[in-house]
């Protein structure tokens, strides 16, 4: 299944990159290869039943406080 894995996303690679490259798409490519590399982890660890820390924890982690100020305003 690793094998199957990292075929499709040297896949997505070969087929995203080089249009991007061509372009000049700098920022692009930093922001695919960011995006790519979270979902290379959270991929491999779920085909190898590794235990991975919740992304929606950290998600509240950020905006618990956002939201706490937010009702502190507006109430």
């Amino acid at each position: 299944m690793v094998y199957l894995l990292t075929l499709i996303f040297l896949g997505i690679i070969a087929f995203e990159v080089p249009g991007l490259v061509r372009k000049k798409m700098w920022r692009e490519l930093a922001a695919f290869s960011v995006l790519l590399v979270i979902g290379m982890i959270y991929s491999y660890g779920q085909v190898l039943d590794i235990p991975l820390p919740n992304p929606t924890k950290g998600i509240e982690a950020v905006f618990k406080p956002v939201s706490q100020y937010l009702d502190q305003v507006l109430s």
